[in-house]
C-alpha cells in the first residue's frame, strides 16, 4: 500500500488527497467539513504557529474536545515543526499545570470551556479561531530528521504523576502504514468517540484522515447517541474500548429499534476483551467482524495484525506480530507465555525527564510492556493480564483479567471487574464487582458457585459487589484504583 509513500515524512501531512475523500461531521458545533477543509485549516494553524514566534521543537499543549479544531491544530503544529502535546481536560488543574511544566510548553491551544485549567502564566490561545486569520504558509511542511519528536502523550498511570511519552514522526508513520495496509479502503464511515488525548482516539483519528473515511466526531462518548449515529449514518467501521461497548449493550430498548446492519467491522482495544463481550457486540452488530486490537503508547498503537499464512484469527487473539516487530516473552512458565518485551520502529527513546523509569523499562531499545501474553501453536498472541495486576492467592498466581473473562461467561453478568485485597491466610484474595444484565437475576452466592464450578478454586471471588455501573476514568476505562479502595474497606468487614 503506497498511500503515505509520497508524504514529507511529517505526521501532520497524512490527510487523504484522493477524489473519494470523506470528511467530518463535527458534533461539537454541528459543522460538516471536507477533508480538504481540514487540510487547509491545518496549514493555517502552521502559519499562525510560526507567527506566534514558536520554533521547531517547541512544545504546544492541546486542551480541547475531539473535533475539527483539535484535529487541525494537531496536524498544523506538527507541520510547522512544533511538538503537539494533547492533554486530558478531565485532569485536575494542578496535574495539567504539572504536565505543562514537565514538557516546557510555550503555549496552549484550548477551547473556552477548558481554558480555566491552563495556568495563567502560559500563553493561551482559543483553538476555535487560532489559525483562521493567518495567511497560508509559503513553505511546505518541515521534513523531520530521523527520530524527531512529533508529539508527546501522557500516560494515565494508576500511581504517581502522568509520564510523558515522546513519539517520533517516523515511528508513528510506520505504525500507521502497518495498520492501513490491513484496513478497508474508502469509502467507509465511522465514529470517533474515544478522546483524542488518548492513543486509542488519536490513532483512530489519523487512520480516518489517512484513508479518507467519513468520520463523525463526538466531543464525548454517550452510548445512546453513539448507537443512534451509527444507525442514522449507516456507519461501516467502528472502534472503541470494551467499556464503551459494554455501555452500548445496556441500551436494550434502543437496540430493538435501530438497524445497525451496516456495521461490518468493529475494532476493540486498549483494555482486555472477553468472549462474553464479543458475543454481545455480535448481537448488537450482527454483520460485523470483531477484531481485538493491542498496542502500547510507548511502542506503537499497531503491533499485531493478520497471520502471514492467512490463517483465521481466534476470536480473542490480538493477532500475529507485524513485520519489524521484535518480541520476546519473559519470566513465564513456558517460552510461549510471559511478559512481552518488544522493540519496534515506533518505540520511544525514553520517557520525558524520567531517566530512572527509562532505565527500568528500556534496555537496548527493548521495552518491557508489563503485559503478560500467551502465544498459541499457530503464532497468534493472546492477552493474559498485567504483570503488576497479578497477585498470589494461597501460593497460586491469579490474573484478574482471566477471572473477569470467566465471570462474564455467566448469562447474568454484563461486566466484571476483579481486584485483590490483602488477606492474612491467603496473602491476597479476589474481590469481584459486577454489573448485572437486566434480563437475568443472580445472587452473590451464585456468582461464587459459578466461578468455583468453571475455574480454579483459588481464583474464585471471596466477595461479590453489585454495581449499577462501573466507575470510569478519563479514558473510559474502568477506574480500578477506586474499586481497590472500596474493596479494601469491604475486606475490613469480612469474617475471615
Amino acid at each position: 500500500m503506497t498511500l503515505l509513500s509520497d508524504t514529507s515524512g511529517n505526521l501532520g501531512d497524512i490527510v487523504f488527497q484522493g477524489a473519494n475523500s470523506g470528511g467530518y461531521l463535527d458534533l461539537a458545533d454541528g459543522r460538516r467539513v471536507l477533508l480538504s477543509e481540514i487540510d487547509t485549516a491545518a496549514s493555517k494553524v502552521a502559519a499562525r504557529a510560526a507567527q506566534a514566534g514558536w520554533r521547531r521543537g517547541d512544545r504546544v499543549v492541546l486542551l480541547a474536545n475531539n473535533g475539527t479544531d483539535f484535529t487541525a491544530a494537531y496536524l498544523g503544529l506538527m507541520r510547522a515543526g512544533m511538538v503537539a502535546v494533547p492533554v486530558s481536560y478531565r485532569l485536575p488543574a494542578d496535574t495539567v499545570a504539572y504536565i505543562m511544566s514537565d514538557c516546557a510548553a510555550v503555549g496552549v491551544l484550548t477551547s473556552p470551556e477548558h481554558a480555566r485549567l491552563a495556568p495563567a502564566k502560559i500563553a493561551r490561545f482559543d483553538i476555535t479561531d487560532f489559525g483562521r486569520h493567518a495567511g497560508l504558509p509559503t513553505n511546505a511542511s518541515i521534513r523531520p530528521g530521523p527520530g524527531e519528536i512529533a508529539e508527546i502523550l501522557y500516560t494515565s498511570g494508576s500511581t504517581g504523576r502522568p509520564k510523558g511519552v515522546p513519539l517520533s514522526h517516523d515511528g508513528q508513520l510506520w505504525a500507521l502504514k502497518r495498520f492501513l495496509a490491513v484496513s478497508a479502503p474508502a469509502p467507509q464511515s465511522t465514529i470517533i468517540a474515544a478522546p483524542a488525548y488518548h492513543m486509542n482516539g488519536l490513532f483512530f483519528t489519523t487512520v480516518a484522515l489517512a484513508l479518507g473515511y467519513f468520520a463523525i466526531s463526538m466531543p464525548r462518548f454517550d452510548a445512546r447517541q453513539y448507537l443512534q449515529l451509527a444507525a442514522e449514518h449507516r456507519c461501516t467501521l467502528i472502534s472503541g474500548i470494551p467499556t464503551m461497548f459494554a455501555l452500548m449493550a445496556r441500551q436494550v430498548d434502543l437496540l430493538h429499534e435501530l438497524d445497525l446492519s451496516s456495521v461490518t467491522d468493529v475494532i476493540i482495544g486498549s483494555a482486555p476483551l472477553t468472549q462474553a463481550l464479543v458475543d454481545r457486540v455480535h448481537a448488537i452488530f450482527p454483520n460485523a467482524t470483531v477484531r481485538n486490537s493491542y498496542g502500547t503508547t510507548e511502542t506503537g498503537p499497531a503491533m499485531f495484525g493478520p497471520h502471514p499464512a492467512g490463517l483465521a484469527r481466534p476470536q480473542l487473539a490480538i493477532g500475529y506480530p507485524y513485520p519489524d516487530v521484535e518480541w520476546r516473552l519473559v519470566g513465564g512458565a513456558t517460552p510461549d507465555e510471559g511478559e512481552l518485551h518488544t522493540r519496534t520502529p515506533a518505540t520511544l527513546a525514553g520517557y520525558l525527564n524520567l531517566p530512572e523509569v527509562t532505565r527500568q523499562r528500556l534496555q537496548d531499545g527493548w521495552y518491557a510492556t508489563g503485559d503478560v501474553l500467551r502465544r498459541d501453536a499457530q503464532g497468534f498472541f493472546h492477552f493474559v493480564g498485567r504483570a503488576d495486576d497479578m497477585f498470589v492467592c494461597g501460593g497460586e498466581n491469579v490474573y484478574p483479567g482471566e477471572v473477569e473473562k470467566l465471570l462474564e461467561r455467566h448469562p447474568a453478568v454484563l461486566e466484571a471487574a476483579v481486584v485483590s485485597v490483602s488477606d492474612e491466610i491467603k496473602g491476597a484474595i479476589p474481590i469481584a464487582f459486577i454489573v448485572k444484565s437486566a434480563e437475568v437475576e443472580v445472587s452473590a452466592d451464585e456468582i461464587k458457585a459459578f466461578a468455583l464450578e468453571h475455574g480454579p478454586a483459588f481464583s474464585h471471588p471471596r466477595a461479590v459487589v453489585f454495581l449499577d455501573h462501573m466507575p470510569l476514568g478519563g479514558t473510559h476505562k474502568i477506574d480500578k484504583a477506586l474499586l481497590s479502595a472500596r474493596a479494601a474497606d469491604l475486606a475490613k468487614t469480612m469474617d475471615r
